[in-house]
This record gives structure tokens, sequence and C-alpha cells, in this order.
């Protein structure tokens, strides 16, 4: 993602600089121009500057932008917390929760830099997510595609709105940070409940259901921490949901599917590159679902499915099996 955002600010003449936490792959990057593990047939602007020194990448930024997976997000901004400039504000792409700490990805940035500075009051400093339905290979064609940037600074969202929109990328602004993020990482988890339908071939009934469940059940989840209902009828809750649960090249449906085939989870995620956010984010979602009292009864399976050894055939029945209630969302 952060090649995909780096080539959007570039073709709006944006200096932009990427920089990477392995030395091997950043220098194939330089080589090639190309990121062949993550955005492989497209060609990465000259004007992108590649490095593996924060110092080199950081000083004299005025944007940061975080496309770190959730769960090493702690971990690389303890490695560069020291040369992030002050009061650069700081936008995050990533979609997960914490599993330790059941944070959000902005919580965890902020988290970070509050113990890493002598001077714990000094002013917060900006933090936004950017999130929507934004396939990567989709953005890297320059498809039209449309997300949000929130944050609870409203200039610094609307300045995120500026710096991103184009002809072809429209970025609305929206208050609910929390609400976003959460939405963000919650639909991770109902997309591999996704991909299992697909593997086991249920069909497009029960896949439309899933959703819409699945979104009763997110919309729960955010209303009982606080977030406003609407966020999650919108681009981030709805919108990500839909894509992420019928991408064929979403990793997080894909490893749903190859488990719905009888694949192990430890098969599959050797199998994909990259991080399934939705696995770890799962046991997180769980966790804040207890911490909430909320029912989340599929995101329950998910867990036992992941983490229990529960037959995936035998997840579906035990849904499909509940007492039967009125409908409800949120």
């Amino acid at each position: 993602m952060a090649c995909v955002m780096g080539m959007l600010l570039e073709s709006k003449g944006i200096p932009v600089t990427i920089w990477g936490h392995d030395p091997d792959v950043v220098a194939e990057i330089i080589q090639t121009r190309e990121n062949a593990a993550y955005l492989p047939g497209y060609r990465l602007p000259e004007a992108i500057r590649f490095t593996t020194k924060a110092p080199t990448a950081l000083d004299g930024a005025t944007l940061i932008l975080n496309a770190t997976p959730t769960q090493f997000i702690r971990p690389v901004w303890q490695r560069i917390a020291s040369h992030v400039p002050p009061g650069v504000g700081i936008a995050s792409v990533a979609k997960g929760i914490e599993q330790e700490t059941l944070l959000r990805p902005t919580q965890i940035i902020a988290d970070v830099l509050a113990a890493s500075k002598d001077d714990p009051d000094k002013p917060a400093r900006p933090l936004a997510s950017i999130s929507g339905p934004s396939v990567a290979h989709e953005l890297a064609k320059c498809l039209p595609a449309t997300v949000s940037a929130a944050s609870d600074q409203e200039a610094f969202a609307n300045l995120l709105q500026d710096t991103f929109t184009t002809h072809w990328f429209r970025v609305y602004t929206n208050p609910d940070l929390l609400g976003v993020e959460l939405a963000g990482a919650t639909k991770n988890c109902i997309a591999l409940a996704a991909g299992i339908l697909d593997g086991l071939q249920a069909g497009n009934n029960a896949k439309s259901a899933l959703l819409s469940r699945g979104l009763a059940e997110i919309t729960r989840l955010g209303t009982a921490m606080g977030a406003s209902s609407e966020t999650f009828f919108g681009l981030t809750g709805v919108g990500d949901l839909a894509t992420t649960c019928f991408s064929p090249t979403g990793r997080n449906r894909t490893c749903g599917e190859m488990l719905g085939r009888g694949k192990k989870l430890e098969q599959v995620l050797e199998a994909i590159p990259g991080i399934v956010e939705g696995v770890p984010t799962t046991k997180a979602v769980v966790a804040l679902a207890k911490k909430y009292r909320v029912e989340m009864p599929i995101c329950e399976q998910i867990h036992r499915v992941l983490f229990e050894g529960l037959d995936p055939l035998d997840a579906i029945g035990q849904l499909m099996s509940r007492d039967p209630k009125p409908e409800r969302v949120g």
C-alpha cells in the first residue's frame, strides 16, 4: 500500500521517500523499480526514493504515512521514533488491532511516541486513518476509488483530503477515527468467513447473509465502544467490507477460502505472501467483544476455526442452528 500511495503522491508532484526495514528488499526495489512481492507488474516512478535509513526518510518530512501491518507497528515505530520530526502529522493505512493491548494503529503510534519523548505533556500531534475499499492493484491502475480520511482533528483530515484527492481517487473526511479504524480491522475477520464460504462453495445467498450479519456484529461492537453507527454504513464500513469479502486478491478472503478447502492454518499462512491481518485481529476482536459484552457469533466461530480446530463446516452448522430471533442491525 505504501508504494501505491507513493505513486499517487508522486503523480501530483509531491516528493516521496519510502522507508523499509529489509535491506535486501529495498535494494531489489531500487534496482528493478518493482515491488515484486506485493505489487508485481507495476513500475515504480524513478522519483520515489527508497531507503532503510530512518533519518534519511524522515528528515524534513511534512507528512508521514504508516503502512506497517498492525502487529508490527510497535517495534517498527520504536525503531524510528527518535527520528520523527516534532509536530508532523501521521496518517495510517493499517487495518487491525494489536493483540496484546487491543489498541488501534493510531493508538499504538501515539503510545510509542509518547513513551519516547521526555515531555509527555507536549500537544498531541495530528493522527488519522485513511481507509475504505482500496484494493492495491486497482489503485495502481488508477481505477476509480473512494476512501475516508478520519481524524479527531478536522484540519488534518481536510489536509489529507486535499493531499490525496485526484480525478480518480476521491477522499472524504470523517471525524470518527475510532469507528473508521475499528471497521477496517473487524471487516478482515468477516472476510475470513467469506473466504471459508467460497472454499466450501456455499453460494451467494450464504455470502450475502454473512456480510449482512457480519456488518451487524461490527456495528454492535463499534457503538458499544463509542463509535458512530453511521460510520459502519459508509465507505469504511460496508464499502470496505464488501470489497474485502469479494475481491479475489484479498489475503484474508483467500486465507478463508483455503481453510474452507481443508488446508490447515499453518499451511495457509506459509503459502500466502505478506501478513493476513485478520488472523491475529480475530483474537483481538473476540477479546474486545468479551470486554464490552457484545455478542459476535460469526467472529467467535472464526476464532474457533482458526485457533481451536473447529471444522469450518461445523462452524456454519452451529451458526445456522442458533435460536431464531428478530433481525436487528446494531
